[in-house]
């Protein structure tokens, strides 16, 4: 592999799927990147590769942090994107996780080299998550869509192909580049309350682990972020009734998803696609900043 990727070993894996999730763009209220993270923890992932953070970040726009190592040295520690294996617990297939930031920079490259080493791996299929901003009360389950460009996938399933047009970022040109290679992909998208865009969101990083049981052939135990989701909905209730406007629209919110029932559990694509061209019009005097958009 180019030196642009590093390697501390090369793990043996059986039947193995890819999951990949990023901060940035793609991850309104960290719902992916929570996701991610919780798998990596809960699976007890072992880091075995990663992306040097020179060739793909601009420093200047994602900056690295110093941190002090008890009390008195200072470390730096650069944006990353790594690789970690897993086995899936309760089946006999493994999991390749790539959590990280979306780069700055040389993103057919950088998407390249994963699909390189999808294919090295064996990789049998590679499900990226997200996560982004709706009209959607914090009080019910976060609806999650999913697409995917390999019709059998599709029908089997229940997915929609995506039809989404506009701006993109690295998880659009991620499943762009596995179309390229013949590499069959998901994509999962939770949707989060717009008004509450900044806190993290545990219940929509448990949509997405519940929403993934059926690709992986087993299950997920998301009893923490159950326990996590309740925590923010408390809090969150508390600061939305101060406003009394925000209280009203939340209760509108929560009238419009019971009058829908199930159906506003799973949104159409296009109305998740929809809400993010809302959002992107709404924000774009903020270029740069990080937020949920789609792909």
């Amino acid at each position: 592999m180019p030196a642009e990727l590093q390697f501390s070993s090369r793990p043996e894996l059986v039947r193995p799927l890819m999951i990949a999730a990023f901060r940035g763009w793609n991850d309104g209220g960290q719902g992916a990147s929570l996701a991610g993270g919780y798998l990596a923890k809960t699976w007890e992932a072992e880091r075995f590769a990663e992306f040097d953070p020179e060739t793909f970040f601009d420093f200047q726009a994602t900056r690295p942090h110093v941190s002090l190592e008890e009390g008195l040295t200072r470390r730096v520690d650069w944006p990353e994107n790594a690789f970690y294996h897993a086995r899936v617990p309760g089946t006999d297939r493994d999991a390749v996780l790539l959590l990280g930031i979306e780069p700055n920079l040389r993103w057919r490259t950088f998407t390249d080299l994963i699909v390189g080493l999808a294919g090295e791996l064996g990789v049998e299929l590679v499900v990226t998550l997200g996560s982004l901003l709706a009209d959607v009360p914090h009080t019910r389950p976060s609806p999650v869509t999913g697409s995917a460009s390999d019709p059998a996938l599709v029908e089997s399933l229940g997915l929609s192909a995506s039809r989404y047009e506009g701006p993109t970022g690295i998880v659009g040109v991620l499943h762009d580049a596995c179309k390229r290679a013949s590499i069959p992909s998901v994509s999962f998208w939770a949707a989060v309350p717009h008004y509450v865009s900044l806190t993290p969101s545990p219940r929509a990083a448990k949509a997405l682990c519940e929403r993934l049981t059926d690709l992986v052939e087993g299950t997920i135990d998301t009893a923490e972020l159950e326990e996590a989701s309740s925590n923010y909905t408390e809090q969150v209730s508390e600061a939305v009734a101060s406003d009394a406007d925000t209280a009203a629209y939340v209760e509108e919110l929560e009238q419009r998803a019971d009058a829908l029932g199930e159906e506003a559990d799973i949104p159409s694509g296009d109305a998740l696609a929809a809400e993010l061209t809302r959002y992107l019009r709404e924000r774009e005097s903020g270029n740069g900043e990080s937020g949920p958009r789609g792909g």
